[in-house]
């Protein structure tokens, strides 16, 4: 048994652009380029590495966000990158037989069987595969939600020497990581950690989900909530710019509301908001189908909020 510690960069279309109108009928959240991987073996030692550019096809014009995470530019990924099913070959040549995947997160793996799936290549080789958070937590301070890699190297007491947001980077610090775990103990346990796992938010699959992101950096839970909103309240689907109605609060910092597309029609969010170690604000955000339970769970939530309200009124006026 091999350890294939896998990461991946990927770009996503410009809100409105051709590109994601082009692609309203048949979503990917991102499309990959660049692969990273490092194995490690069955005796937990990090070995030797992959990593590939890949020439996008869907969305050839990387967004500004992207650029400056992972330093990548258009020109550098039509020179060196190759098509994705040929980079996806020679990793699996790389691979070998009898190994399992493991990610930092549960993003990867989606977006990969989502790439998989537009070139219509097989996917049964990402099973079995986990997310190396889950057994960290389990076997560290037992905590629920996820964590960045930066804060694993810490709680470990490894230096970072690989640069950030690069696939072969995250994926060498990753396997670093997991070098350090029982790996074994840790996917035979791998059941009983996920239900431990924060409900919601990163989870592997929630039914009726169609879109999830996080995204960091706002000074003040305000500032976030009105992000959500406006800036980043776009249509899963096409990009455009969605209106909102009322925000409902739940426990945990969660909040949820209906939102519409003037293309593709109403969608239900929902928002975790969280505080980072550096004093800004992380939100975990879910977009559902407006026919989903968690959008039917919201027109309750509103239909009650009136007739408590109505009740009150009825009240006020006979008193």
């Amino acid at each position: 048994m091999q350890y294939i510690v896998l990461d991946m960069e990927w770009n996503q279309a410009w809100p409105g652009s051709y590109a994601a109108l082009r692609m309203k009928d048949n979503p990917i959240h991102g499309e990959i380029i660049q692969i990273g991987a490092v194995r490690v073996s069955e005796s937990r030692e990090v070995c030797d590495e992959f990593e590939m550019l890949v020439q996008p096809k869907f969305f050839r014009k990387l967004t500004s966000k992207v650029r400056s995470l992972t330093g990548l530019r258009d020109a550098v990924l039509r020179e060196r990158g190759v098509p994705f099913p040929d980079a996806v070959e020679a990793f699996l040549r790389w691979c070998g037989k009898d190994f399992v995947l493991l990610t930092w997160g549960f993003d990867d793996v989606r977006i990969l069987k989502e790439n998989l799936a537009i070139h219509h290549l097989p996917d049964e080789w990402t099973e079995p595969w986990y997310n190396a958070q889950m057994i960290f937590n389990a076997q560290t301070d037992g905590s629920s939600g996820q964590k960045a890699l930066s804060t694993a190297l810490e709680m470990m007491q490894i230096t970072p020497t690989r640069t950030a947001h690069d696939a072969l980077g995250d994926a060498f610090h990753t396997a670093q990581t997991c070098a350090r775990l029982d790996l074994a103990e840790g996917i035979a346990k791998y059941g009983k950690a996920l239900e431990k796992h924060e409900n919601g938010f990163h989870g592997a699959e929630i039914p009726d989900c169609i879109d999830r992101k996080v995204l960091h950096g706002y000074s003040s839970r305000s500032q976030a909530i009105e992000a959500m909103t406006t800036a980043e309240n776009r249509c899963p689907k096409c990009g455009r710019e969605m209106t909102a109605k009322r925000w409902v609060s739940q426990q945990g910092h969660r909040y949820m509301a209906k939102m519409t597309c003037p293309n593709c029609g109403e969608f239900l969010v929902r928002i975790r908001l969280q505080n980072e170690e550096d004093g800004t604000v992380r939100v975990g955000r879910l977009t559902y189908s407006g026919e989903s339970e968690a959008a039917k769970s919201y027109d309750e939530r509103i239909a009650r909020r009136g007739t408590r309200r109505r009740s009150r009124k009825k009240v006020e006026k006979n008193g």
